[in-house]
Order: structure tokens, then C-alpha cells, then sequence
């Protein structure tokens, strides 16, 4: 299959664009070439200015079942036993990962079927994640010798530590309303109605100055990294930037003259 194939892309006149994965033989692995696709599509997607919402979905009973498993198998044919290959997968892995962070679009998770090991990691490093009721997360690397330490980075930084090393330590299955619970996602909707609800989020976070969701979302993930005292520091520099932007002037504007405001993403 080709990267368009296993990778679907629809946006809408919102500008929210969907992206679907859709290698169902393999459960939506995280293969070689759907990673690859991945990173492409988020690369093109935070450069695009028709897109300002990201949906990433899936065809199939599974989001995504992790890393294609068999595939990391053949690696181990090579001289070294597989090291550089290993090393090269979890370095395209992790790249992907933090191309989802860094991407200036919101991107929301619309999780339906498991999501196990980088599957799951995949899902915590959207900014947001909405489940289906039906849908069931998991780290099971230790029930197979392989502890699930990169899906740990996005698990850890989602849910408290307990949460994390439960998951992390036992491998166990949770549900959707678990997970909701936990933070791993937003909520748990019904399975009929999770798209719907996705869209419905999607498009009121496009209605908003995209200048504004990038400014925002980069400050987030920025700020959560430092040390209180600086994070103040930063945020504070940040507002007085952002208060400077044309859409911040037009906002205020118009929020006091009780219009709609007319962005210009500026």
C-alpha cells in the first residue's frame, strides 16, 4: 500500500482535516511507511493555512495496534542483531510523536477500537482525544518481554504517575471510561455519535484565530516543562507578544463592541 493509501486525508471547508488510518490488515501498525506518512502529513498539514484543526481517526476495529511487530522481527536478521534498525524505528517513532506536539494546529484523537503500546502513545501526544465508549487502551510491552518506555513519555505526561505505572507495569486492558477518568482522553461518547462529537469540537476550535491556537499551543507545551518562576516569565513575555497581534486587537475589539471578529490568522 502507498502513503496515500494508508494514510487517508479529507479537509473540509472549516478547515479541519482529517486524517485516517487505514492499514486494517495490519491493525494500523505503526509500520516504516505509516510512520513516514505520519510525519509527512503533520509537517505539511502545520505548514498549509487552509488547515486549522487536525482530526486523526481510523478505519477498522483497531486505532492503532503500535509498532508493526513482525516488522521489527525481520530487523533482527541484520549483523547487529537488529540494533540500528531498532534505533532508527523508535527515532522516526519519536519524531512523529513530537511532530504532533510541536505541529501549530490543534490536533484531537477520535479513538475508536484499542489503542495498545505506541498506539496508545500515539493517541496521548494529540492535544486532545475523544473516545468511543467501545474503545480500550493499553502498554502491554511487559506481557512480552518489551517494556513500553516511549509510550510512557506521552502516558506519563497525560496521567498522574500511578496512573502511568499501573498501566505501565501490568499491561492490563482499560475502557474508554477509565481512560476518560484517568485523562488519558477527554471524555468517552457513544460509538454512533463519537464523530459527530469530534466535529462538533473541531470546528468550534477552527472558528477561532489560528495565530491565536498556535501562539497558544506552543506556550502550553512550553511552559509545562519549566520551573514555576520561569513559566510566569515565559507566559507573561507571551501574552505581551500576542497582546501586540492584529487578531488580539480585533478580538478585544469586537468583543467590546459586542461583533462578530473578522480574523486575519495575524
Amino acid at each position: 500500500m502507498t502513503q496515500s493509501d494508508i494514510l487517508l486525508r479529507d479537509l473540509d471547508d472549516r478547515g479541519v482535516l482529517r486524517l485516517t488510518l487505514n492499514d486494517v490488515g495490519r491493525r494500523n501498525a505503526l509500520s516504516e511507511a505509516m510512520l513516514a506518512a505520519l510525519g509527512a502529513a503533520f509537517a505539511e498539514a502545520g505548514a498549509d493555512p487552509a488547515v486549522r484543526v487536525i482530526v486523526l481517526a481510523a478505519n477498522g476495529p483497531a486505532f492503532c495496534a503500535g509498532h508493526d511487530l513482525k516488522e521489527m522481527t525481520a530487523g533482527r536478521a541484520a549483523e547487529d542483531g537488529g540494533r540500528a534498525y531498532f534505533a532508527h524505528v523508535m527515532a522516526q517513532c519519536s519524531g512523529v510523536m513530537q511532530g504532533i506536539v510541536t505541529c501549530p494546529k490543534p490536533v484531537i484523537a477520535e479513538v475508536t477500537g484499542v489503542a495498545t503500546a505506541a498506539g496508545c502513545q500515539l493517541a496521548a501526544s494529540c492535544d486532545l482525544a475523544i473516545a468511543a465508549d467501545t474503545a480500550k487502551f493499553s502498554t502491554p510491552g511487559v506481557h512480552i518481554g518489551l517494556f513500553c518506555s516511549t509510550p510512557m513519555v506521552a502516558l506519563s505526561r497525560n496521567v498522574s504517575n500511578k496512573h502511568a505505572m499501573e498501566m505501565l507495569l501490568t499491561g492490563d486492558m482499560i475502557p474508554a471510561d477509565r481512560a476518560a477518568e484517568i485523562g488519558l482522553v477527554n471524555r468517552a461518547v457513544p460509538s454512533d455519535a463519537l464523530c459527530a462529537a469530534v466535529m462538533e469540537m473541531a470546528g468550534k476550535i477552527a472558528s477561532k484565530s489560528s495565530m491565536t491556537l498556535a501562539t497558544g499551543k506552543q506556550a502550553f507545551y512550553a511552559q509545562r516543562e519549566m520551573p514555576l518562576a520561569e513559566a510566569y516569565a515565559y507566559a507573561s513575555q507571551v501574552m505581551v507578544d500576542n497582546m501586540l497581534a492584529r487578531d488580539a486587537e480585533e478580538g478585544i475589539g469586537a468583543f467590546i463592541e459586542k461583533r462578530t471578529p473578522q480574523w486575519q490568522d495575524a
